[in-house]
């Protein structure tokens, strides 16, 4: 059987508080680029990595019952993730040889992968191919589901999206704008603010270390209220949000980044103003919602070709560069959706 070379990044052991790239170790090992005799898995080459929060949380030892719906990562082993990869070899009959493909894979050169981890084949090739790591994966889905599914977005109404320049927020921003919403974002530098409101067609953006009065900004930003707020962030900020809320306000939970690192979540004082603001606050987990991605090609690719809506990508080449890349999205230090590149086709 031939084998080749294949790097991997390893976990070096579970992580406590803001993971270090010492957490990771780049490694060389081998595989074999044939398949075993009546094996139904599928033999990948790994193209593009995603980095995206909620690995976060499979670099913690797991407590009691193991996350639902999420991966726990096992010390020496790869760390896995979203991935887009070509087909080598198959066992199974819904992917060949040659075939481009995007879903779940382990951080290596070369990944043996049951074929239910991969979401679907490629096969629109029209756009960059890193962009089924985001625009067109897992990130993608999420701000569609998150955005229109749970928030039931009207025409007029107001929206406020943290972590708004990240890989999801970059998304619900222009969603909401294609909607007819007044839509304002924080991130984290001048930079992202920029981006925002220049590139991604935000109506105001703040700096959300520059606001020491976080209640004050949304006050000013929105002041008859809030109909949705896109929740990436959590903390204080969400705090700050429960006070600015309308009536029948609506928040779609889809991940609360400055908790992750926390040996101690914060702690939220104003939830009561759910109560008589009648709001619906709900998380939810972007797989449920895989079955509706068709219909989500179907909206999506021609506004990306008309340029309605556009997408900004942090690549990182090399997955020996894989372990700061992924470390860099806990401190902000990316700009846009952060992607390894493992191989180009």
């Amino acid at each position: 059987m031939a084998q080749v070379r294949n790097k991997q990044v390893i976990l070096s052991n579970y992580v406590t508080g803001f993971p270090k790239e010492s957490d990771f170790n780049v490694v060389e090992s081998t595989i074999s680029l044939e398949l075993p005799e009546g094996s139904n898995n599928v033999l990948i080459k790994n193209l593009y990595l995603s980095c995206d929060p909620y690995m976060r949380g499979a670099m913690t030892k797991p407590e009691g019952s193991e996350r639902k719906g999420s991966p726990t990562y096992v010390p020496a082993s790869p760390i896995a993730g979203y991935g887009v990869a070509k087909v080598i070899e198959s066992g199974h009959s819904n992917y060949k040889k040659g075939d481009l493909v995007w879903g779940f894979t382990t951080w290596e050169e070369y990944s043996l992968v049951p074929a239910a981890q991969l979401v679907t084949k490629i096969e629109n090739s029209d756009v960059p191919l890193s962009y089924y790591t985001g625009i067109l994966g897992m990130p993608g889905m999420t701000a569609y589901a998150g955005f229109f599914e749970l928030s039931s977005p009207k025409e007029g109404e107001t929206v406020f999206v943290s972590a708004a320049s990240g890989a999801v927020g970059q998304l619900v921003g222009q969603f909401a704008k294609l909607t007819g919403c007044y839509v304002v974002g924080s991130a984290g530098t001048k930079e992202k603010v920029d981006l925002l409101k220049n590139k991604f067609g935000y109506d105001e953006a703040f700096n959300y270390k520059e606001e020491p009065d976080l209640d004050a900004a949304l006050k000013r930003y929105f002041p008859q209220g809030i109909d949705i707020y896109f929740e990436n962030v959590g903390g204080k900020t969400l705090d700050a949000v429960l006070s600015n809320l309308k009536v029948h306000a609506r928040i779609p939970v889809c991940g609360m980044i400055s908790q992750y690192n926390l040996t101690e979540q914060e702690g939220v004082k104003n939830l009561s103003k759910l109560i008589y603001n009648r709001v619906r606050l709900q998380g939810f987990i972007v797989t449920d919602y895989y079955h509706l991605y068709p219909k989500y090609l179907e909206f999506l690719l021609p506004k990306i070709k008309e340029g309605k809506v556009v997408y900004v990508e942090d690549i990182a080449e090399g997955i020996e560069n894989g372990p700061a890349a992924l470390v860099g999205i806990f401190s902000g230090r990316n700009v846009g959706k952060q992607v390894v590149a493992v191989a180009h086709e």
